[in-house]
Parts: C-alpha cells; structure tokens; sequence
C-alpha cells in the first residue's frame, strides 16, 4: 500500500470582486484554505491580515482584487493582495525592521495595517508598472507568517 502525503509547498489564487462581502468570502477561503493543509497554527492571524488588506482594497479602489497563498514549506504562508491603486500604504512600504507609529487616538483609520507590523513575520509591497498595459496597474501587497517558532 502506498501512502500518498500532502506536499508542503501549494498555492491558491482567489479573484474577489468590489463588492463588500469580499473581505468575508477571503477569510472563509483562507480557514478552509489552512485547516485543509494542517496550517492551523497561522491560522488565525492570517484570517486576520487577509481580512484588512481585502477590506482596504474594497475601501480604495474601484476594481476587482486577487488574493493568492502561498505555503513556502517549514510552516511558513505568504499571503499577497494585488489591487488597482499604485499606492503603497505603510508599514508595506517600508522593511519590516522600519516601524510606523500607532494612529491617533482620534483618527478614524490607520490601525488596521499596523496589526500587519505587530503579527506578521515580514512584509512587502510594490506597485506594478505600466509596461504591460500602457498605464498602471495597481499594486502587490504581501505577508509572511509562520516558521521557525513566528507567528
């Protein structure tokens, strides 16, 4: 009998739509997502993360956005967000040892991408340039969690 396992190295592309409901269809997928691989050690932080990036992107942009996970083995997951807006928000647009100080007591935003620096082992973004279509489009947001004893 030959036993069959998993790989530990897999990728999943979710295409979300501007709709409201985006942020909560992400998470749905990234729990079925990790308790389908056995990643249920990074699971709830990256339900987390995922949920405020596809929550911004609704609340930024006005297209569609895709949401692609990553496993890089070792426990690791990477979670990327391409959207159309070119802008890079902090901390994504600074390296991950560089910190953004917390939001006002008063302001209405700016504490959900500063859960991204709290929890997430590293983290990047870059906008996509124009040389495919001629204008530009948009950006690629990412995070790291799990792996070697992180979250």
């Amino acid at each position: 009998m030959v036993t069959v396992a998993p790989p530990d190295t897999w990728s999943y592309v979710l295409r979300l739509p501007h709709d409201p409901r985006a942020a909560r269809v992400a998470r749905m997928t990234v729990r079925a997502a990790l308790n389908g691989h056995g990643m249920s050690e990074v699971l709830d932080v990256a339900e987390l993360l995922t949920s405020e990036l596809v929550t911004n992107a609704y609340r930024y942009t006005k297209g569609p956005a895709s949401l692609r996970l990553t496993a890089l083995g070792d426990g690791r997951l990477r979670v990327g967000l391409w959207d159309s807006n070119p802008h890079i928000p902090a901390p994504f647009n600074k390296p991950p040892g560089d910190r953004v100080p917390p939001a006002l007591a008063d302001a209405e935003g700016g504490r959900g991408l500063l859960l991204v620096q709290e929890y997430a082992s590293s983290w990047g973004g870059r906008p996509l340039g124009d040389e495919l279509l001629g204008r530009g489009a948009g950006k690629l947001l990412w995070f790291e969690v799990g792996g070697n004893g992180m979250l």
